[in-house]
């Protein structure tokens, strides 16, 4: 709780300083467009940070987002699928992705980190050669306007991305804070020997947070590509793993796992693009994006290493 509160002060006062630097912050047309990033960006950083808790990693969030990009602009337009059928496509092979992730992870006794970034790689390649290595878009496509109004409307003021992150967001925290599945991968997260001592079958535990993870990717590569309304494979989603990760740092997920909460992964979301916003509009080079990015996502590994070392100090101090 003390984390969450630390971030939500430090996101009050960047929104403060954000305003009175520049007041166009503070326009509707502003904050409708970051709030509709949060939502974009929000929902695959709450899957990472499932994953970060069981002490993984996944760095193919980006090239995931490409690849069902690609699939569903070509089952909309080409293949001529009717939407819910194109979407249910991209979500069952997020899904299955996941899954695999999951069982070289615990069944394989692959890391993490190699078993994500051929993801990355194979995932990015995949969705060059469907495409052809060409841009892919949604016009001709018939029938899509409840996908597109998903990705660009409103609802009661609020962009709908933005509105599907909270449901989702309740949805998660019901299962990370409030049930017995929750409790199980933070325990896995903090000691996989211990958890499996104690009888928790963790190579499902961490499988099953890979499958989220990818689902979650899954959803947001379908809102992204309708935001963008194309999908360029060589590029689309470059990066997104790393505002993914960084969200959850911010947010308080420990890189080591065992430590996080949806509050805290939206939270730093949250931050992180306004941080952003804050660049755009003091008219900072884009191209320090990333350096910023770098940045945020050092000092909140530092942070957690002080607070980690702080707490040791304090159990192992003599009474």
């Amino acid at each position: 709780m003390k984390k969450e509160l630390g971030i939500s002060v430090l996101l009050f006062l960047l929104c403060a300083v954000t305003a009175i630097l520049n007041p166009k912050f503070l326009s509707a047309v502003n904050l409708f467009n970051t709030a509709n990033l949060i939502g974009l960006y929000g929902v695959f950083s709450l899957g990472l940070g499932l994953v970060i808790i069981t002490g993984g990693i996944d760095l193919s969030v980006g090239s995931l987002c490409a690849l069902t990009g690609v699939l569903l602009a070509m089952a909309l337009t080409e293949w001529h699928w009717a939407w819910p059928l194109a979407a249910a496509m991209v979500l069952g092979i997020s899904a299955l992705l996941g899954l695999a992730h999951g069982l070289l992870i615990t069944r394989g006794k692959l890391q993490p980190f190699i078993v994500t970034l051929c993801g990355l790689l194979i995932y990015r390649g995949l969705a060059r050669f469907i495409a052809g290595d060409g841009t892919k878009g949604f016009s001709g496509a018939e029938g899509i306007e409840p996908l597109r109004h998903l990705a660009s409307g409103k609802f009661l003021g609020m962009p709908m991305p933005f509105v599907i992150l909270l449901v989702l967001a309740v949805v998660m925290w019901f299962v990370l804070h409030r049930s017995i599945y929750g409790r199980y991968l933070l325990a896995v997260g903090r000691n996989e020997q211990a958890a499996r001592f104690s009888g928790i079958n963790t190579p499902l535990v961490v499988a099953s947070a890979y499958v989220i993870a990818a689902l979650l990717t899954g959803v947001s590569g379908i809102l992204i590509a309708f935001y963008t309304n194309s999908v360029g494979p060589s590029n689309h989603g470059n990066f997104y793993e790393l505002y993914g990760i960084a969200a959850a740092v911010l947010g308080g997920c420990s890189l080591r796992g065992g430590e996080g909460s949806v509050v805290g992964i939206v939270i730093g979301t949250a931050l992180l693009l306004v941080l952003q916003n804050l660049v755009n509009l003091l008219g900072i080079p884009s191209s320090l994006n990333f350096a910023v990015m770098g940045a945020v996502v050092l000092f909140g590994v530092l942070a957690d290493q002080i607070l980690k070392n702080r707490a040791a100090r304090k159990i192992t101090r003599p009474s």
